[in-house]
């Protein structure tokens, strides 16, 4: 059959689009990667360096970071810095900045310490007080700042300078202890163990297998909801490839856990944090005014946004996150002292600042800040394995800090450009 002019050069016309389809679609893919990891370049960047850090002190250390025994250490250590950085994180994304939550730790701290000590009051109870002081504190200051105007910075100066000398006052310049064993329990704790089902703690093992299930459920709705919203979506492949790379983490971290005692409490509470949080900052009206104002405040007030609400709220819930780091702090020690909580504040803005936060406000997440407190976390408890001293320390946490900032501001120039 002899073939027409026409119809060979359809052939070839057709030929030619479906290879400039193919390729489209492949660039079209490719752009949309590197656009999913510009638009999330200081929280994947944070990532690849705390898996850098983590390789570096595991064959530093001959293997002994990543111990059973010292993983739960580094959890139950940077625990009140983690639960201060979450908070931390929202006050800055808000535009704000809070220098007081060191001191308010202490003095809740000492409160809590004084109420289980001298007046023998229950540990739930004390505990629960400690959160309504922290509450109020976070109130007084939110006032200031909101309603009359004063700026964060100045309002939260003089509350770290008041919360400290009514640390002083309340322990009188000593130590109070002991504590009863339950509050103990909220830093030092661990989960029971669920029965001989295997060599691993059953407990800690069944919450891995939920936290995965439940990770890959929320990861799929997600797609799902971009896709009927018509919103751009990573390939099938990468999506696969990430959902893979999470639940071997997840996997990795719970087994680790389960190796020795199983989850700390306060791992736990923590979890609860930025859960609820996360979800806030996420889908609740209040979160999508934090950012709203962080990133523009006339616009977000010309569209209707409560600024001295939302204001007054963020810092009422930095009170309560900080009441909740001193209670943790003190149980880890087992007393209230009146050293308790210096340069706290500086780690938790350090973290959220490593974790993502822009200092013109309005960005960021909580899991960043997590992810930042872990970087110093990992670096601290690394140095100190491989006998690095506390002077070397703080260079070095200074010069991640310097180079992290510096990175949000070298981005921001690229991406104006």
């Amino acid at each position: 059959m002899k073939t027409t002019p026409t119809e060979t050069e359809g052939s070839s016309a057709s030929r030619s689009a479906g290879g400039a389809g193919g390729s489209s679609g492949r660039s079209t893919a490719g752009a949309l990667l590197v656009r999913t990891v510009r638009a999330n370049m200081r929280q994947y960047g944070m990532l690849v360096a705390l898996a850098l850090i983590v390789l570096l002190f595991q064959i530093w250390t001959d293997g002994n970071l990543l111990k059973p025994v010292n993983v739960s250490n580094i959890v139950q250590q940077n625990s009140y810095i983690l639960i201060l950085a979450m908070g931390m994180m929202i006050v800055i994304i808000a535009g704000h900045i809070d220098l007081s939550v060191g001191s308010l730790a202490a003095f809740v701290g000492a409160a809590a310490a004084v109420m289980m000590v001298e007046y023998d009051m229950a540990w739930p109870l004390a505990l629960t007080c400690s959160l309504l002081i922290g509450a109020l504190a976070g109130a007084w200051q939110g006032f200031w700042i909101a309603y009359v105007g004063i700026p964060s910075f100045i309002v939260t100066l003089a509350g770290m300078l008041l919360f400290r000398g009514g640390t002083q006052i309340l322990l009188e310049g000593q130590s109070l202890a002991p504590f009863p064993r339950g509050f103990q329990n909220l830093s030092q704790g661990f989960l029971p163990e669920g029965g001989p089902l295997s060599d691993y703690h059953d407990l800690t093992v069944l919450i891995g297998v939920v936290v995965v299930a439940i990770v890959l459920v929320q990861q799929w709705r997600d797609r799902r909801r971009q896709q009927a919203y018509e919103l751009e979506v990573l390939p099938l492949n990468l999506f696969l490839l990430k959902c893979g790379a999470v639940v071997a983490a997840v996997l990795a971290f719970t087994l680790t856990l389960a190796s020795y005692r199983g989850v700390p409490v306060v791992l736990l509470v923590m979890c609860a944090i930025l859960i609820g949080l996360g979800f806030v900052m996420r889908n609740a009206v209040v979160g999508r005014h934090v950012y709203a104002l962080g990133g523009n405040r006339a616009a977000a007030m010309l569209s209707g946004v409560r600024d001295r609400r939302v204001t007054f709220l963020v810092f009422v819930n930095m009170g309560v996150l900080a009441a909740l780091a001193g209670c943790v702090y003190a149980a880890r020690l087992n007393a209230g002292t009146p050293q308790a909580g210096i340069n706290f504040e500086l780690e938790a803005i350090a973290a959220a600042f490593i974790g993502g936060a822009s200092m013109s406000g309005g960005v960021g997440t909580v899991l960043g800040a997590v992810i930042g407190g872990l970087v110093l976390g990992v670096l601290n408890n690394g140095m100190s394995l491989v006998g690095i001293g506390t002077d070397y320390q703080q260079v070095i946490k200074g010069l991640v800090l310097l180079a992290a900032v510096g990175f949000d501001v070298w981005n921001k120039r690229k991406v104006g450009t």
